[in-house]
């Protein structure tokens, strides 16, 4: 094995000549600009707005806002860099395909793998979301289901376990209650969460025209609604629960990085959809960028409308945060639209998913990194057909049994990955001064801002303590502190490189701010990421490296 064929790239020309070329046909070019906005709306406007942002507003208290805006900073970086690359190279595969060209296949795998991993994990997540939501829709209208044909498996067992430790009664929950196969193995599966992958997986399969069509409608309402909790919502807001705004500091803000990520996992989504575009240069930037930007407006608007209605404290584990606040204000008609919402956004959340997973499938499979089954075009529907069954399968079986939080968290580090390598990539790619090309990422020099940035970060107050604590006590730290260490070191380095060959701003501060969001992630979930990383690691080496269209080069 030569190490230098490791990182064999493809050229530009390369990968558009393999579209154009494609021996398993092409897809349906039925995408314009608002559907490509309303995509990455649905993408983004879900679980994490309707469920994960009470954990957040929990940590943080009304200060959770900063971590929006920072959130969004973050991300809005990162868009840049994707619509950098999607100007360039309008093909399917997002940042795998980036990759490929920027720093060759074996990054382009892995960061294949990662993404893998945020849209087959984080519609687990959606789907248990959706699960718990139409659950709830039910109880409104009379029907009720058993606990052990609504649960995950894992999830019951975790609040048996911690209800038995904290010495409280069992008697009334599912673990207890399930019934037992093959003696005394409890039977609990999440039913819903199943089914409704099940039929997102159909929509995907029959075709993007007939998808589209089913988000743009579902995006629609799930607008109105939000506009009307924060409408509504402003008449409730007591502004005496905004005080303190930060009760637990900075530390408790950053506490929350899982839970609002994951609630602007999505927009990249759009990516994946490069050739079903009708004029992907032109639009996919724009869409990715504007869709980005109503969704943090909202996200900020919503959060500071449910912590001024409901005391922060009052969020500990709380699924609905949003029925939750309206419930307490004796707003019960609210409640349940509101419940009905959360089903439209998160069902719309999967759906874009469940496009955008098998679309990487097929790039991957196109390089011969797979098997070519996965890049076949269905004759009638065109779409990928096998991946997008597999697909189903990979999200809809986890989905059954397993438990949300540490998926969540999952979910959000191989996002964040695949954030740092787009934006890495931008600094590899070759210059272009195409005068015609519609979207171009505005160059800052980075020389003198770095440092300053740099001196800035290093100088405030919650990084001076967490430095100083380093110091004193760096054999007994916790682990998320080694990693801090770890983020500064590598941020000292970048900021020498930056100063030395002029590096372009924008890339350099996605790569930082997602490495940063990404160490405050628990180290529980870095384990399970690490262990997923050597699975596909095996799969390269096993399969992948000798059966790849650029062996012989």
């Amino acid at each position: 094995m030569e190490f230098k064929k490791l990182f064999r790239r493809k050229s530009l020309e390369q990968i558009l000549a393999d579209t154009t070329e494609n021996p398993h046909g092409e897809l349906a070019k039925n995408l314009k600009l608002r559907d490509l906005i309303a995509m990455g709306i649905a993408a983004v406007v879900g679980a994490g707005v309707f469920s994960t942002i009470g954990k957040a507003a929990f940590n943080g208290g009304p200060g959770v806002v900063f971590l929006f805006v920072i959130t969004a900073i973050t991300c809005g970086f990162t868009a840049m860099c994707y619509a950098e690359f999607a100007s360039r190279v309008p093909v399917a595969g997002s940042a795998y395909t980036y990759s490929y060209v920027a720093f060759g296949e074996l990054p382009a795998w892995i960061i294949g793998w990662a993404l893998i991993l945020e849209y087959g994990i984080g519609n687990v997540v959606v789907a248990i979301s959706w699960s718990s939501y139409f659950n709830n829709l039910l109880k409104g209208i009379g029907i009720y289901l058993p606990g052990w044909l609504t649960t995950g498996y894992n999830t019951a067992e975790k609040i048996y376990q911690e209800s038995v430790a904290a010495k409280q009664p069992v008697a009334d929950l599912v673990w207890t209650n399930a019934p037992h196969i093959f003696g005394d193995i409890p039977f609990i599966i999440n039913v819903p969460a199943f089914f409704i992958v099940i039929l997102i997986t159909i929509l995907a399969y029959i075709g993007i025209k007939e998808s589209k069509r089913v988000a743009n409608g579902m995006v629609v309402f799930k607008l109105i609604v939000l506009l009307v909790v924060i409408v509504v919502g402003c008449f409730y807001v007591n502004t005496d629960n905004w005080v303190p705004f930060a009760p637990n500091g900075f530390k408790g803000i950053m506490a929350g990085v899982s839970a609002v990520f994951f609630a602007y996992i999505g927009f990249d989504a759009i990516s994946t959809t490069a050739e079903e575009c009708e004029n992907p240069k032109r639009d996919m930037p724009k869409a990715m960028i504007y869709s980005l930007m109503i969704c943090t407006v909202l996200y900020i608007l919503t959060a500071l409308v449910l912590t001024g209605m409901v005391k922060y404290s009052e969020f500990k584990g709380v699924s609905d945060p949003l029925a939750y606040v309206f419930e307490k204000t004796n707003l019960k008609t609210l409640n349940y639209i509101i419940s009905l919402s959360a089903v439209v956004a998160t069902t719309g959340v999967l759906l874009v998913f469940q496009i955008g997973q098998p679309r990487i499938w097929m790039g991957i499979s196109r390089d011969g990194l797979l098997p070519a089954q996965f890049a076949k075009i269905h004759p009638k529907y065109q779409t990928p057909s096998f991946a997008t069954i597999v697909t189903g399968f990979v999200v809809a079986i986890p989905s059954l049994f397993i438990d949300d939080v540490l998926v969540t968290d999952l979910s959000s580090i191989g996002t964040l990955f695949a954030f740092v390598l787009v934006s890495g990539g931008v600094l590899m790619l070759p210059a272009d001064d195409n005068p015609n090309r519609k979207f171009k990422m505005p160059y800052i020099n980075s020389r003198f801002i770095m440092p300053i940035l740099t001196l800035i970060f290093l100088i405030c107050a919650p990084v001076r303590e967490r430095l100083s604590a380093a110091m004193t006590q760096f054999g007994n730290m916790e682990y998320q502190e080694y990693l801090f260490l770890v983020f500064v070191i590598i941020l000292i380095i970048t900021t020498i490189y930056s100063s030395l060959k002029s590096w372009s701003l924008i890339p350099i501060l996605g790569v930082l701010c997602c490495m940063y969001l990404m160490i405050e992630i628990p180290v529980k979930s870095w384990a399970v990421f690490f262990g997923w990383m050597l699975l596909g690691l095996t799969i390269y080496f096993g399969y992948s490296y000798k059966r790849s269209k650029l062996r012989h080069t």
